[in-house]
């Protein structure tokens, strides 16, 4: 078995972290399998750990202190990578987006990658300035391949109105839009509830995310200029899932929503 490199540790608190783990296991002359035992994972999985693959969790960072005698060394480590910015977290949460079986978001601004047309995904990219226009609008639409999967995830999506009455693209893109917003509210594992502007100030105020859960576990996702934010801390997560619950309690109910959104649709000039 091949053994995966460990990353620089200088690049960042998570290849800190990542080398420290294969560092403490060499040091104590364990092989891969006897170091899973301490955080109840196989040896595949430490190979991940150590590579920078896949990231510790609190209770991974809580056995090996506990372990090792370090004082609190992993859990510090995992504290400040938390708090730092990867300039992958947008890539991390693709692929944890790609292999999530629930998906709860909350939209401020604009219909969810997951549901847009290409012509307003393009309509936005391409106001966003960003040189590879193309590249990018295929990049989100191979994203909503996960729909096609044998057991495709659940997608919640809470939408403010305003959304329904930007004109991204005018209104030969935005009735499409509108249309595929409605058609996908019709399938059993999409969602789709509009929060009103009557609602007034609610939860979502301070801007989108999305929750995304399955095999690798609860993760959150803010997104945001220059890179988004994505959250692995279980206690942060929750924190996440009550907002979006709150936000819920001034949405619509699925039929009122769709009736919203064909009144947009027939607004359109």
């Amino acid at each position: 078995m091949s053994v995966r490199p460990s990353p620089d540790p200088l690049s960042s608190m998570w290849a800190w972290i990542a080398w420290d783990l294969r560092f403490h296991r060499q040091r104590a002359g364990m092989s891969g399998e006897e170091f899973g035992r301490i955080i109840n994972v196989v040896r595949a999985t430490v190979s991940r750990m150590e590579s920078g693959e896949y990231r510790i969790q609190d209770a991974h960072a809580r056995a090996l202190d506990k372990y090792f005698n370090t004082g609190g060394h992993f859990a510090r480590l995992l504290h400040f990578a938390r708090l730092g910015h990867n300039p992958d977290w947008h890539k991390d949460h693709l692929n944890i987006e790609g292999r999530s079986d629930v998906i709860k978001s909350y939209e401020a601004l604009v219909v969810p990658g997951l549901l847009q047309i290409p012509e307003y995904a393009r309509a936005l990219i391409a106001a966003g300035g960003e040189p590879d226009v193309d590249g990018l609008v295929d990049e989100r639409m191979s994203r909503q391949g996960i729909f096609s999967r044998e057991s495709p995830p659940v997608l919640w999506v809470l939408l403010n109105q305003n959304i329904l009455d930007w004109p991204v693209g005018g209104p030969d893109v935005m009735r499409p839009q509108l249309a595929r917003l409605l058609e996908a509210s019709e399938q059993a594992n999409i969602g789709i509830r509009v929060v009103p502007r009557a609602s007034g100030a609610h939860a979502g105020a301070n801007g989108s995310f999305k929750i995304l859960s399955g095999p690798a576990g609860e993760f959150a996702y803010t997104d945001s200029p220059g890179g988004g934010r994505l959250v692995p801390s279980t206690a942060e997560v929750k924190t996440f899932a009550i907002r979006y619950d709150r936000i819920g309690m001034h949405a619509l109910p699925e039929d009122q929503s769709r009736d919203v959104i064909k009144q947009a649709m027939e607004a359109l000039i």
